[in-house]
């Protein structure tokens, strides 16, 4: 069954690299609104004006939100200034209903896939405009090639702007050393397992190993009082750090992504902890589909639940 189980995070891990299947789906007219179906469990919609009502929403409740244009791995310069405008819109309408939240992207959206500089100009507009409003910006973590070019466009931003952080992975053996270098930084660290499918010399695979090495982090950054989210649906992970008293730490909030886990969540913020919920929007679906699918094989038969019968679906109200 294990074996299984791998066959098919690996598989999906492969089909959400496929730009030729991503294509093929986004171009049908029976398979896109058949998945759409599916990915509405964990994308609030495909345009900012889906987004931003579900955002106060969950603000009413007493979470925090990060929101997310869905995208990745844009090499046309047209369409990279088209995003980084969608993202300043973004930033105006939630400074414009005084949303002191967060605002999340890849790199690689605004221009990294084109080159570090181009990455590097946008992300300044965005930090300068996002300053204004008090928003946050965090900059998400993509495949380990990456990296490098990721962590030194923040350090050169992060020297001038406080208000962008940077997500690490605890799955590559190089954030040990990253984070003592980041730790020196005055942005927040978004801590993930890592989703992107990795060499074994690059990256940990999920195990109990892993789970340590999070959990090594984790302390690490409590007891440095840096800011830091733990972004993690793993219940058992969870259960320690609640155990070890890190949620009642005031530099420590709990991120999770939008209809995954809302029960757990919700059960997290009624002890009185931080929570954030992980708000996503956008056509660039697909990508993000698969990887929920990957992290757990199980959503697989919502899924299929979902396409079925979307009377189903995850909304805020579950929250």
């Amino acid at each position: 069954m294990k074996n299984t189980e791998e066959l098919v995070i690996q598989a999906l891990k492969s089909a959400a690299r496929d730009e030729q299947m991503k294509h093929a789906v986004q171009q049908s007219t029976e398979l896109y609104p058949l998945l759409w179906k599916a990915a509405k469990r964990y994308v609030t919609g495909e345009k900012r004006q889906d987004a931003l009502p579900m955002a106060l929403e969950f603000i009413a409740k007493d979470y925090q939100i990060s929101i997310e244009l869905i995208g990745e791995n844009t090499t046309d310069l047209v369409e990279c200034q088209k995003v980084k405008d969608e993202f300043l819109q973004l930033i105006e309408s939630m400074g414009a209903s005084s949303m002191k939240q967060t605002v999340s992207f890849d790199l690689s959206h605004i221009g990294l896939s084109i080159n570090a500089e181009l990455a590097y100009k946008h992300l300044v507009d965005l930090a300068q405009k996002a300053n204004q409003y008090e928003i946050t910006l965090m900059i998400s973590m993509e495949e380990s090639s990456k990296t490098s070019d990721t962590l030194d466009i923040y350090k050169k931003i992060a020297c001038q702007y406080s208000n962008v952080g940077i997500t690490l992975q605890a799955h590559l053996y190089r954030t040990e050393d990253d984070i003592k270098q980041l730790i020196q930084y005055p942005g927040k660290i978004r801590l993930v397992k890592g989703a992107f499918q990795e060499p074994i010399d690059v990256a940990l695979k999920r195990s109990e190993a892993l789970n340590e090495r999070y959990l090594h982090y984790v302390e690490q950054l409590t007891n440095a009082n840096h800011p830091i989210s733990i972004a993690t649906h793993d219940e058992v992970l969870i259960q320690e750090m609640e155990q070890r008293q890190y949620f009642n730490q005031p530099n420590v909030e709990i991120e999770m992504l939008y209809g995954i886990r809302p029960d757990l969540i919700h059960q997290l913020k009624a002890k009185g902890y931080r929570c954030k919920v992980y708000l996503t929007y956008g056509r660039e679906w697909y990508l993000y589909l698969c990887h929920r699918l990957a992290e757990y094989p199980e959503n697989l038969f919502l899924a299929v639940a979902d396409i079925i019968n979307p009377a189903m679906l995850t909304r805020s109200k579950d929250y």
